[in-house]
């Protein structure tokens, strides 16, 4: 099982319209969206699991495509953190 992190959803997005998009990849196991605590809207982030080899064809299918007027970038979330790139002192 693979983990689809997306960037830059529309703040229209719900569950609903995203599970429909990457259905047509494959079996979509789980989708959570990040929503603003007070409207409810999206704030343009959130994750897809899906099995391997279909999140990879999303993936490739779907990064950097326009989707409701937002840009998707999609990539694979591998549960580590990145390292800022800002210097400590």
């Amino acid at each position: 099982m693979i983990t689809i992190a997306i960037r830059g959803l529309a703040r229209s997005t719900t569950e609903d319209s995203l599970t429909k998009l990457f259905a047509t990849f494959g079996t979509v196991h789980s989708v959570k969206l990040v929503k603003d605590l007070f409207s409810g809207q999206c704030r343009g982030f959130g994750e897809v699991k899906m099995e391997g080899h279909e999140a990879r064809d999303a993936i490739k299918a779907l990064n950097f495509k326009e989707i409701e007027g937002s840009t998707l970038r999609l990539d694979i979330d591998d549960g580590r953190k990145k390292k800022s790139a800002r210097r400590r002192r």
